[in-house]
């Protein structure tokens, strides 16, 4: 009897083991798919946890259950992060948080969330399939579902750590596919496909912004995402004061005067560009670094050639387009690139270079054809460069006496009536060229007569330091000239500004010469006069600075300003590339201030001379 008893009691036991353990498993799949019970509880800080008062449960047992649930917290963690930032409303209430509270935000962190949601498919399969089989076979155990599920419990922490890095540091925008980028070139096959998958998501959101912005020259980055951005690039102000004052030991230059040389920006361009011209420039921090900038600086030209084409009022049958409606094709390279499950910089960047030849041969055909460069640039010679020599001779002798006082208010309208009649006197009467030119005289004052007109404008008036007050009307000269559509995209505010420079030094070494030559003259009238030792002085002084004068005159206009252009102008007929013709011309004005001893230190800062 007492045997039968143990037996009876033994058998008791066993069942009522096997229907709860039967009950475990039904609640560990539960679980697993993010919906706690009374075994498996959530708690927000540690996730998912095995009740401690289980007695039919092995230390061993436990131990799996430990690892199973810690592959089911990150398994609702990621179904958190990716409802909260989807835009869903989750459907358990015990560990959802407010989206408020994260920051974190964009279509790119949306894309993300899509493809984390399809890499968590093939885990929620897998729940599936082992509630199939638990149904037709009771009694699995706890050590098949961990078996079923060991792949997950390496994949999930390694992308937990993406999940955890795009929260703590708020990573925005393309900064998600350089974090999603690094993390997938470990050495786990199953962790680098999964994040593979999910960056080529990512990418789809990429070549969308491509298609509306080299096809079409719209930005569509409302939340600043892009690595294309509108406005000025920010440069390096601080690296920039260190090297300000430093002599590099080239030629007298230092570090501020040789980063003008490369840099051609002197002025501010962006608060010079009229309202209707956009500037553009790359968000660096946004590029990714497996998309050199190369590459970004031919999308970032594309996007805004195209863009000024949009945006233009000129009759299309002149313009016409671009790319030469190729936009479909160059669409569909960009969509099956997108459709591609890795990123391929070789044909990433062969599509960009194809995009780019396109509009830089049809720019050229527009600028060099159409809008005649090349009489342009012979304009731009003659009056900035000085090649009109004998227009400037003409207009030193009629605006002396007005420009040696410091400018008032009225000079800048007296020098230009002096300059229409210098260029009369010479028969230089283009009615279709004068009117785009203009001198300017920066006077004193200025800027506060033209913020007061602004006072009732829309923009206000910025405020602006106090500057010393130039010597002279010829200190304060300058020469303006209004470019017409599309050559504006290479002479731009900036680009006239450094010709100005040039302009002035030139016209100072021109009206130095003029003066010595007018005390040549005063020398000659007074010839058969008696003269004594200190006349003679005077004249060996005239003599040597005549000498020194005229063979800096003969170098600057043969050796530097012919040799240059002439070279200019060879490179643009050598190529049908726009961009060839914007780096030409750019060496073209850096080599003008650099041999025209421009940028150099002044050799007695005493009397700085006023063109520097």
């Amino acid at each position: 009897d007492s045997l039968n008893i143990n037996i009876s009691m033994y058998f008791n036991f066993t069942l009522v083991l096997s229907v709860d353990t039967g009950k475990m498993i039904h609640e560990l799949l539960l679980a697993l798919s993010g919906y706690p019970g009374t075994i498996f509880t959530w708690n927000k800080r540690n996730g998912l946890q095995v009740s401690q008062d289980l007695p039919f449960l092995h230390p061993s047992e436990t131990s799996v259950l430990n690892r199973l649930c810690k592959m089911g917290t990150d398994y609702v963690r990621f179904t958190e992060f990716t409802e909260q930032h989807t835009g869903h409303v989750h459907q358990q209430e015990h560990y959802s948080s407010q989206p408020s509270q994260s920051g974190l935000h964009g279509i790119y962190l949306r894309a993300f969330c899509t493809g984390l949601n399809s890499m968590l498919q093939p885990y929620r399969h897998a729940l599936l399939d082992l509630e199939k089989e638990f149904l037709g076979d009771p009694h699995l155990s706890i050590s098949h579902v961990n078996y079923m599920l060991e792949q997950f419990q390496l994949l999930f922490p390694s992308v937990m750590v993406v999940v955890e890095t795009i929260k703590s540091q708020k990573i925005h925008g393309c900064q998600i596919l350089e974090t999603v980028y690094k993390h997938s070139c470990g050495g786990l096959p199953p962790v680098r496909m999964a994040l593979e998958k999910i960056l080529a998501v990512c990418h789809g959101v990429m070549y969308k912004q491509l298609a509306a912005w080299m096809l079409h020259g719209l930005l569509l980055d409302q939340s600043e995402e892009f690595f294309v951005k509108q406005g000025p690039s920010a440069g390096g102000a601080t690296a920039a004061q260190e090297e300000e004052e430093e002599d590099l030991g080239i030629g007298g230059l230092s570090g501020k005067q040789l980063r003008e040389l490369q840099d051609l920006r002197l002025i501010e361009e962006e608060n010079m560009l009229a309202p209707s011209l956009q500037q553009f420039s790359l968000r660096v921090e946004m590029l990714p670094s497996y998309i050199p900038v190369r590459v970004a600086e031919k999308i970032l030209f594309v996007g805004e050639s195209v863009q000024m084409f949009e945006n233009h009022n000129q009759s299309p049958s002149r313009a016409g387009s671009i790319l030469k409606h190729q936009e479909d094709m160059f669409a569909a390279e960009l969509h099956r690139l997108k459709q591609q499950p890795l990123f391929s910089l070789v044909d990433f960047e062969n599509l960009v270079d194809g995009i780019r030849s396109t509009v830089a041969e049809h720019l050229w055909t527009l600028m060099v054809e159409e809008s005649d460069l090349l009489g342009q640039l012979k304009i731009i010679k003659d009056f900035y460069l000085l090649g009109r020599g004998e227009l400037y001779q003409v207009f030193i002798d009629l605006a002396q006496h007005m420009l040696k006082t410091p400018p008032s208010a009225v000079t800048e309208h007296d020098v230009n009536v002096a300059f229409q009649q210098a260029a009369h006197k010479v028969l230089l009467d283009d009615d279709n060229l004068l009117p785009l030119l203009h001198l300017t005289i920066d006077y004193q004052g200025k800027e506060s007569k033209e913020a007061s007109g602004n006072r009732e404008g829309t923009t206000p008036p910025q405020e602006t330091s106090p500057r010393e007050a130039p010597p002279t009307g010829w200190a304060a000269l300058g020469l303006a000239y209004k470019v017409q559509w599309p050559l504006h995209i290479l002479f731009t505010p900036a680009v006239l500004e450094k010709y100005n420079v040039v302009f002035r030094y030139l016209l100072s070494v021109r009206r130095v010469q003029s003066e010595l030559q007018h005390c040549w003259a005063l020398q000659m009238q007074r010839k058969h006069l008696k003269s004594n030792q200190m006349d003679a002085v005077k004249w060996r002084l005239r003599n040597h600075m005549a000498f020194l004068v005229d063979n800096l005159q003969y170098y600057l206009q043969v050796d530097v300003l012919e040799s240059q252009f002439s070279q200019l102008l060879q490179q643009i007929n050598s190529t049908r590339d726009f961009e060839s013709i914007r780096l030409a011309h750019d060496h073209f004005l850096s080599n003008l201030l650099a041999q025209s001893f421009i940028l150099l230190k002044p050799v007695s800062v005493r009397n700085k001379p006023p063109f520097m």
